[in-house]
């Protein structure tokens, strides 16, 4: 072969082949260059971007909770309560409250039929009269023996009737006497039951036991009404009446707490009826037994002022403070968490969320009360944020962190 053949099968190393790597290389550092551009832009959003923050609600607070002991809940219940029924047994003829009804002692409720019983009532009555008449009679009859035999005493003596004729006049005068003594029995006895029929009828009227308020209507008019009933169509009770001036709030308290509570302990009182009040309360007694079944002991405690709004059965929350609440303690303030209170420009200022912007807000802030600080300047409502950083600026953008 010829060298000029051997020379055309020479590998060729042109810049064809050279190309590829030198490509590849170029698109590595745009791709570099592309990611620090990305993370750059990531950082810069992350800073300019609204920030997370921890919010909480700006509440309403009162001074007596630094004086907490304990807290239990409980109702409120009427110390003196009554199922008021009659011990005789009728038809209801008249009903004269309904629910909520104040009522006085011994004020008519209801009454039942007394058809019945007062017809036994004026024979009872009559009877008393019908021995009245005897005795009246027998007197007479006394009178009478009492006058002939004074008269056969002098006669016997001088022998002008016979001694059998003074026996008969002596007998006849000691069964008149017998006779009255019988008759006043017989009196007794008929104004006893006259007296008998007249507590029947007094049965027929149900009268309040104490000054009340009606709470529940258990009969109606046309009822029967049956002591100790437990037949379907009868009723037992007419009303359930309850006293309000003693209502007190049960609460049940741990038997491990009880140590800590005495009689006549200050203690503040809410009602969920009422959630914006506090009422002043004290120990009125403990219960000296323990419920095995939740280890508690029942605790009662009574209103220092009694207040129309509380009603029986309430759910209430009860505060046992270890000393009394001051006057000027008694109202609620407003509070927040205190890591929410940084300090700014040398003054104190809260961050106030509204639609997604933190507003800064001076306040001046208070006592401690609990785990909350007093605060003025903020309302009850706002969402402040938890512990703002030195990045937060007035005006910034922000999201509220998930917890």
């Amino acid at each position: 072969m010829a060298e000029h053949d051997l020379e055309k099968l020479k590998i060729d190393r042109g810049p064809s082949a050279a190309a590829v790597p030198r490509r590849r290389r170029h698109w590595l550092r745009w791709a570099i260059a592309a990611l620090i551009v990305l993370a750059l832009i990531a950082v810069a959003l992350k800073l300019t971007g609204p920030q997370a923050v921890e919010t909480a609600t700006v509440t309403s607070a009162y001074p007596s909770q630094s004086y907490t002991l304990l807290n239990a809940t409980g109702y409120v219940v009427p110390q003196r309560k009554a199922a008021v029924a009659s011990k005789g047994q009728g038809r209801v003829e008249w009903l004269g409250v309904l629910e909520g009804s104040v009522v006085k002692q011994g004020e008519v409720i209801a009454r039942l039929e007394s058809d019945d019983v007062a017809a036994s009532l004026a024979q009872a009555q009559a009877q008393v009269k019908v021995a009245q008449a005897n005795l009246q009679l027998q007197r007479a009859e006394l009178k009478n023996a009492e006058v002939d035999l004074k008269r056969y005493r002098i006669l016997v003596p001088q022998g002008a009737i016979p001694a059998t004729q003074f026996d008969a006049a002596l007998a006849r005068f000691d069964k008149a006497q017998a006779s009255i003594n019988s008759d006043e029995a017989a009196i007794l006895s008929a104004r006893a039951n006259a007296q008998a029929a007249q507590v029947a009828v007094d049965q027929t009227v149900i009268r309040a036991p104490f000054d009340g308020v009606v709470l529940e209507k258990h009969a109606n008019v046309g009822d029967n009404i049956t002591p100790f009933s437990s037949a379907s169509d009868s009723k037992g009770a007419v009303v359930t009446i309850a006293d309000m001036k003693t209502l007190e709030v049960e609460a049940d308290v741990a038997e491990s707490n009880i140590a800590r509570i005495a009689v006549d302990q200050p203690c503040e009182i809410q009602l969920d009826a009422l959630p914006d009040v506090r009422f002043a309360g004290r120990v009125s007694r403990m219960v000296p037994t323990v419920d095995r079944s939740k280890a508690t002991v029942l605790v009662k405690v009574r209103f220092v002022d009694r207040d129309a709004r509380v009603l029986p059965d309430m759910s209430a929350k009860v505060a046992f403070l270890s000393k009394p609440v001051p006057p000027d303690q008694k109202q609620a303030v407003i509070a927040v968490q205190p890591s929410a209170v940084v300090t700014r420009g040398g003054r104190q200022v809260v961050y106030v969320i509204r639609q997604d912007t933190a507003h800064e807000v001076p306040v001046t802030a208070g006592a401690r009360i609990g785990d909350l600080l007093a605060v003025q300047g903020v309302k009850p409502g706002d969402v402040v944020a938890l512990s703002p950083g030195e990045t937060l600026k007035d005006g910034a953008r922000v999201t509220v962190a998930k917890k």
